[in-house]
């Protein structure tokens, strides 16, 4: 056999230099996610008609694009944001729907004076600023108290917010007044969070027989959190610590991170985020309903697992929540056009999350092995 040494070509050196940096910067898991979304979009749009389904070729619209799928993906991706960050310290919290609930009814009550909320009367009532503000620390409030269950107390967090999801659900039929929703159908300027348009004025011509409508104020409200959110996890010294903390939590101790303050800080942020989304659902349904975030952090969970994080902690991006996201929401946009009803989205959905975390298991080993392989060689 020669042992002649093949040269590779330039340009061919060249490319394969440049597919990789692609690669690298976009990384393998968003890929994988970016392929995914397009495989679904050709399920719905064209294969769907080969097995006689209608209503595939309507996704493609100005009227789905941005009044339904842009809408419905915010309230699941502010939820799903704010579970990135905890996931990825190797924790959880189940109890970011009953948080949004809280954040909801608290935004209500404050903006029309009514319930728990409506009697602090040291702030202007009726402030759309405040009320939005007023949701925030609401649920802000409930991330301390997660927090100091798990960090004081050294309740298993999965246990801790499988208890405070009951009871923060309870809180929000306390707060609320009487226990029944609250209406802000005659706030305009709140609504507006839901119901306005940015750049509708632009010169964008028709699609699927449907004229521009502009970005929805909430598709842009989740852009921002999610930029922030990713600033925050890559180039600060608490997303280091969050990766550290998840990655070896007793390496991380005897690094000098303090992990009692950064775990009750993180579920600070995932309890205001979660907060910011039930002032949304408030907007957006026109009623504090104590029940408006009830069962949406299967879909947050589902989102983050499905964007590349891992079961154990110290993995995953914000950037590939935020794709899971989108596919998890084309998937239920799809599903709706095509005729499916709600227990078969709900199915589907489940299936997802237990793929999503088979996937991320099957990552763990083949990264695992990849290290003994090492250590096995060196």
């Amino acid at each position: 056999m020669s042992n002649e040494t093949i040269v590779q070509p330039k340009f061919l050196k060249q490319n394969t230099g440049i597919f990789r940096r692609i690669v690298n910067a976009i990384g393998v898991d968003n890929l994988t996610l970016i392929f995914a979304i397009v495989i679904l979009l050709f399920l719905i749009m064209v294969a769907s008609g080969w097995f006689g389904f209608d209503g595939g070729d309507k996704f493609l619209s100005w009227q789905n694009l941005m009044n339904s799928l842009a809408t419905a993906i915010v309230i699941v991706g502010l939820l799903a944001i704010g579970e990135t960050v905890v996931i990825i310290a190797g924790a959880l919290d189940i109890s970011v729907g009953s948080i949004a609930s809280i954040g909801s009814v608290a935004a209500a009550s404050f903006l029309v004076g009514a319930g728990a909320f409506g009697v602090i009367s040291f702030l202007p009532i009726g402030n759309v600023f405040f009320a939005v503000l007023m949701g925030i620390i609401a649920g802000m409030l409930c991330g301390v108290v997660n927090g100091f269950i798990v960090t004081v107390l050294k309740v298993n967090p999965i246990i801790a917010t499988l208890g405070t999801l009951a009871a923060f659900g309870g809180v929000a039929f306390l707060i609320a007044p009487e226990g029944k929703p609250v209406g802000v159908m005659t706030q305009p300027q709140f609504t507006w969070l839901a119901q306005g348009r940015f750049l509708t004025d632009l010169p964008i011509p028709p699609l699927g027989n449907t004229n521009w409508p502009g970005i929805p104020v909430l598709t842009v409200i989740l852009l921002a959190v999610v930029f922030i959110a990713h600033f925050l996890m890559s180039y600060t010294d608490f997303g280091r610590a969050i990766y550290a903390i998840g990655g070896n939590d007793i390496a991380a101790r005897l690094a000098g991170i303090n992990l009692s303050r950064v775990r009750v800080l993180m579920y600070m942020l995932c309890g205001s985020v979660a907060g910011l989304a039930g002032v949304l659902l408030t907007s957006r349904t026109t009623s504090g309903n104590p029940i408006n975030g009830v069962g949406l952090e299967l879909q947050a969970i589902t989102a983050v697992f499905l964007g590349g994080a891992a079961t154990t902690g110290g993995k995953g991006t914000v950037v590939g929540t935020f794709l899971a996201v989108i596919l998890v929401g084309i998937l239920n946009n799809g599903m709706n056009l095509l005729g499916f009803n709600t227990f078969v989205q709900r199915v589907a959905l489940g299936l997802l999350l237990i793929a999503a975390v088979a996937l991320s298991q099957w990552r763990q080993a083949r990264a695992e092995r990849a290290r003994t392989t090492l250590a096995a060689e060196a």
